[in-house]
């Protein structure tokens, strides 16, 4: 399956140079369809590197041109985390998404425009639902396990500081003291990362609320349950994007937290069962049903 693991510029701006890998449909025919990836948070990142890969293939397989970024200062992109920001990263997810419109366009200038998605993963959701209301065209949000309040993702990366004092056997006081400095301007060692002021802000502040001009939601969660259910939480999310115009699917799987497993772990019916229903959601679009937008 064709991929490319490139350095690309995705501005005029030198600084604007990012990591990334492409997966280009197979063959001369092409895409049916654009994803750019909203990749997790530090650890969780790590950890779902593998799933993203399998996916991105899987999509490719299907005629899927996929754009997965390293965000500034995380991965192999140039920067340091210290010095990245929330607002930062939703530029990146913005200017890869016209950098890959750009590129298909180049590659295939007889194609019609293609449709496109925005494809987040735990707080790579809220950043995707982020950088929506700031591209200039219509986009799909695909969510995978999606983080629906900031402040609940970030106090949960927190909280390993706490578990580290627990093992440890220190008096308890670092998480405190790390939230006192990140609300000062500084950054915090946390399980190795170091967390800047500029993302910490902006994550506590971020929700998984629907932008104004409304397209399709696709949500996934994960459970190891017998019979998986939707959590409450997303289900509520969800009843929130039909009411603000949006077209939702939203399906719970059986499964691996593969996000936070200790060994690497695979979901392929999450694999499977994203690309049928992004692509079916792009054949409804084609037939020209009616689609609701927000008012």
């Amino acid at each position: 399956m064709p991929y490319e693991p490139a350095y690309i510029q995705l501005t005029v701006d030198a600084a604007s140079r990012r990591f990334v890998v492409l997966h280009w449909p197979a063959g001369e025919s092409p895409p049916v369809g654009m994803a750019v990836h909203a990749p997790a948070f530090a650890e969780e990142m790590n950890k779902s590197r593998r799933m993203v890969a399998l996916q991105a293939r899987d999509f490719a397989r299907a005629g899927v041109a996929v754009l997965i970024p390293d965000l500034f200062g995380c991965g192999d992109s140039p920067g340091k985390l210290a010095d990245a920001s929330w607002s930062g990263w939703i530029r990146d997810l913005v200017h890869a998404q016209s950098w890959l419109r750009a590129e298909c366009t180049r590659r295939w200038p007889e194609q019609p425009r293609l449709p496109c998605a925005l494809w987040g993963l735990r707080a790579g959701a809220l950043l995707a639902v982020a950088a929506a209301r700031e591209i200039d065209e219509e986009c799909d949000l695909l969510t995978w396990q999606p983080a629906l309040q900031g402040r609940s993702a970030l106090h949960q990366f927190l909280r390993l500081l706490s578990a580290g004092e627990m093992i440890a056997g220190q008096a308890k006081g670092e998480a405190a003291a790390a939230r006192a400095a990140l609300a000062a301007g500084d950054s915090w060692e946390i399980a190795g990362y170091h967390l800047p002021a500029a993302v910490a802000a902006g994550l506590e502040t971020a929700a998984f609320e629907p932008p104004p001009t409304a397209s399709q939601l696709i949500a996934f969660e994960l459970s190891n349950r017998d019979e998986p259910s939707l959590s409450p939480a997303l289900a509520t999310a969800a009843a929130r994007w039909q009411a603000a115009g949006w077209n939702v699917r939203t399906e719970a799987l059986r499964g691996p937290s593969f996000w936070q497993t200790t060994e690497i772990e695979d979901a392929p019916q999450l694999i499977s069962a994203t690309s049928a229903s992004l692509l079916a959601a792009w054949a409804t679009r084609g037939q020209g049903l009616p689609r609701p937008r927000a008012a």
